[in-house]
C-alpha cells in the first residue's frame, strides 16, 4: 500500500504524517523548533535548524509507521506564512536567517510607506494591508542591509521563498523556481486579482519582478524531496502540492465549500471563511487570499483574528495569577452560570476586532463585590466570542456567504465548557474534531490528489474519528444584551 506525507513546517516546530489510500495515519513524527532575538524586536529562525527538524520528524514518521521511503508515493508541503528565507541558487547555501512574521524591524519602513499615494490601493490588489510581519517589507529591507542578499539579486543567484520552498531547495530538487499561487500572495507584492506581481508595488520597494518566484497552482510538480528512515535507506519523493498553514487548516477541516469556517485558537484566534469563487474585498480587518487553487478554478477565503486568547490567558496566569494553569480557564467559567455583568476586554496590544485600532487596551469592566475569579473567567471567554461573532456579522453582511456553524482547533478548543459557551455567546453550534493534525493531513491529501490516488475533492476521505458538537442554549435576547454591552466596552478602550 503506498503511503503519502505531509509535511507540516511551523513557527514553533515541524510535522511529518504518513496517510494510507483510505486517509488513516500511519506515522507521525514532531521536532520543536527554537526561535532567535538577535536584537529587540527582531525573531529570526536559523535555515539549517530548518532543515535538520524536518529531517528528523519525516525520520520519525517513517519508523512509526514501518515503512521504507520508497513505499511514499508523493509529499505535499504546508509552511507557517511571511517567514520568510533568502539562499544562493547557485551553491544551494542560505544567504542570511529567516525573518519571522513576528519580526518588528521593518515597522519604521511601514510607517513611511503609508503616505505612499497608491496605498489606498493595497487592499484591493494584495487582499490586505502590509504590516510590519509582511515579506515584501522583508525582502526590501533585506536588500538594504544585508549585502550577500543584494549581491545574490544583482547577480541573478537569489531565491525568495517560504519554509516550503526552502526545504526543497535543500533536501531536495526544485523544478523550476516557483512559488504556490497563495503563498506567491502572502509575499506581499502579488496583485491577487490581476494574477501577476504588482509592478507599481515593486518599483516603490525598489524590488526587481526578476528576483521573484512565478506563481503555480496549488498541485503541481514542484520537485523531489529525500527522505530517510532511521536505518539510512532513503527515497526521492514526487512533491506535489505546496500551500501556507491557515489555508491547510480550512482544507484540512474539511471547510471546502462556501461558508464553511474554522477558528483556530493560539496565541489569538485566527477565523478563516470558505468564500469559494467569491473573492469579497473588505475595507480593514478581514482580509482576502487564496486558499487554494486546484486546476484553473481558484477557491477563496477570508481571514481575520483576534486581538488575543492565548496570550491573555498567560497573563491570567502569569500576571493576574488568576488561574493556575490555562486548561483551568474552562471549568472555572463554566462554574457560575454566566459572567455576572463582568465585560472583559482582551486586547492587550491592540484591536483587530470590530474595528482595527493598535491604541486599543485591555479591561475588565462591570466589578462588583460578588464578583469572583469565576465570573472573570466567564467573561474571557465570552470576550473572545464576541470578538469572533463581529467578524462573522461583519462577512455575512458584506457578502452572499452564510455560516452555520464553526470548526475549532487549538489548545484552549480541547475544553469542553470553552467550547460551550463560545457556542452559547455566538449563537452556533461548534464542532471540534478529535483528529487535530489538519494542516498536514491537508498537505498529504493534495499529494494523494497531484499524484491521482484520487481525482477529485469530493473523492477525499473525512475527517477520522467523530466530532464533538456544542449546541448554542442560551436565549437570543440573552445573548444579544451581552454583545451590546461588550461593544459598549469596546468603544470606552479605544486608543
Amino acid at each position: 500500500m503506498s503511503l503519502y506525507l505531509g509535511i507540516d513546517q511551523g513557527t514553533s516546530g515541524s510535522r511529518a504524517l504518513l496517510l494510507d489510500e483510505t486517509g488513516q495515519v500511519r506515522g507521525y513524527g514532531y521536532q520543536p523548533l527554537a526561535r532567535l532575538h538577535p536584537r529587540p524586536g527582531w525573531v529570526e529562525q536559523n535555515p539549517a535548524a530548518v532543515v535538520e527538524g524536518v529531517r528528523w520528524a519525516i525520520t520519525a514518521a517513517i519508523a512509526n509507521a514501518g515503512c521504507h521511503p520508497t513505499e511514499i508515493a508523493a509529499c505535499g508541503i504546508t509552511c507557517q506564512r511571511n517567514t520568510d528565507f533568502v539562499w544562493d541558487a547557485v551553491t544551494g547555501e542560505p544567504l542570511a536567517n529567516a525573518i519571522t512574521w513576528q519580526d518588528l524591524r521593518t515597522a519604521p519602513l511601514l510607517d513611511e510607506l503609508r503616505q505612499w499615494p497608491q496605498a489606498d490601493e493595497w487592499r484591493q490588489r494584495l487582499g490586505y494591508t502590509p504590516g510590519p510581519f509582511s515579506s515584501a517589507l522583508h525582502l526590501a529591507w533585506r536588500l538594504q542591509h544585508q549585502p550577500a542578499v543584494a549581491e545574490a539579486a544583482h547577480a541573478g543567484r537569489l531565491r525568495i521563498g517560504f519554509s516550503a520552498s526552502w526545504l526543497l531547495a535543500a533536501l531536495g530538487r526544485p523544478e523550476g523556481y516557483r512559488l504556490e499561487i497563495g503563498l506567491a500572495q502572502q509575499l506581499g507584492l502579488f496583485n491577487f486579482r490581476a494574477g501577476d506581481y504588482w509592478a507599481a508595488w515593486l518599483a516603490r520597494l525598489s524590488i526587481s519582478p526578476e528576483i521573484l518566484p512565478a506563481p503555480a497552482p496549488t498541485i503541481h510538480p514542484y520537485g523531489t524531496l529525500a527522505v530517510t528512515s532511521p536505518t539510512g535507506a532513503s527515497a526521492d519523493v514526487p512533491v506535489w502540492a505546496m500551500l501556507g498553514d491557515q489555508q491547510a487548516a480550512l482544507f484540512g477541516y474539511d471547510c471546502r465549500q462556501p461558508g464553511q469556517a474554522e477558528c483556530t485558537h493560539g496565541t489569538a484566534s485566527f477565523i478563516n471563511i470558505c468564500t469559494g469563487a467569491e473573492a469579497p474585498c473588505h475595507p480593514d480587518v478581514i482580509n482576502t487570499y487564496f486558499a487554494w487553487l486546484l486546476g484553473n478554478q481558484p477557491t477563496y477565503c477570508l481571514e481575520a483574528r483576534t486581538a488575543a486568547t492565548g496570550s491573555a490567558l498567560r497573563w491570567m496566569v502569569e500576571q493576574a495569577r488568576l488561574i493556575n494553569r490555562v486548561e483551568d480557564i474552562g471549568p472555572l467559567a463554566a462554574s457560575v452560570p454566566d459572567a455576572g455583568e463582568v465585560i472583559f476586554v482582551p486586547p492587550f496590544s491592540g484591536l483587530f476586532s470590530p474595528v482595527e485600532d493598535a491604541g486599543a487596551r485591555g479591561a475588565v469592566l462591570g466589578l462588583r463585590l460578588g464578583s469572583s475569579r469565576a465570573h472573570i473567567a466567564h467573561a474571557f471567554v465570552e470576550g473572545v466570542a464576541y470578538e469572533i461573532r463581529a467578524i462573522l456579522e461583519r462577512v455575512q453582511a458584506d457578502s452572499s456567504t452564510h455560516i452555520s456553524q464553526l470548526q475549532v482547533g487549538g489548545g484552549v478548543s480541547a475544553s469542553d465548557d470553552f467550547c460551550q459557551i463560545q457556542a452559547d455567546t455566538l449563537g452556533l453550534p461548534i464542532v471540534r474534531p478529535i483528529f487535530t493534525e489538519t494542516t498536514a493531513r491537508a498537505a498529504a491529501l493534495l499529494a494523494g490528489l497531484g499524484s491521482g490516488l484520487w481525482n477529485s475533492p469530493a473523492e477525499l476521505p473525512p475527517l477520522p474519528g467523530q466530532c464533538a458538537v456544542f449546541e448554542p442554549r442560551l436565549p437570543t435576547i440573552q445573548r444579544d444584551s451581552g454583545y451590546e454591552r461588550w461593544l459598549n466596552a469596546i468603544g470606552r478602550m479605544r486608543g
